[in-house]
């Protein structure tokens, strides 16, 4: 197996990864400075946001697998 994608995927992975913290903390920090908006309603909000994007991407993989079948891509991992 190829070192490159491991290398990449981890890498990208870590930096997204540090990111979004960095992000959420910000955006945290933010409104606890501003409105003081209590860390209840925070925690729906990024929960909400998670399972929007974490629906979209299952929606997005299943399209993908139907268009991979559709055009009958060789899809075997074997080299």
């Amino acid at each position: 197996m190829e070192w490159f994608p491991i290398v990449f995927f981890t890498f990208k992975a870590l930096v997204l990864g540090t990111g979004m913290f960095f992000a959420i903390k910000w955006h945290y920090d933010q409104g606890k400075k501003e409105n003081g908006m209590d860390r209840r309603r925070l925690v729906i909000g990024v929960a909400k946001v998670v399972l929007i994007f974490v629906v979209l991407l299952a929606v997005l993989g299943y399209l993908t697998l139907l268009l991979v079948r559709k055009l009958g891509l060789d899809w075997n991992f074997s080299g």
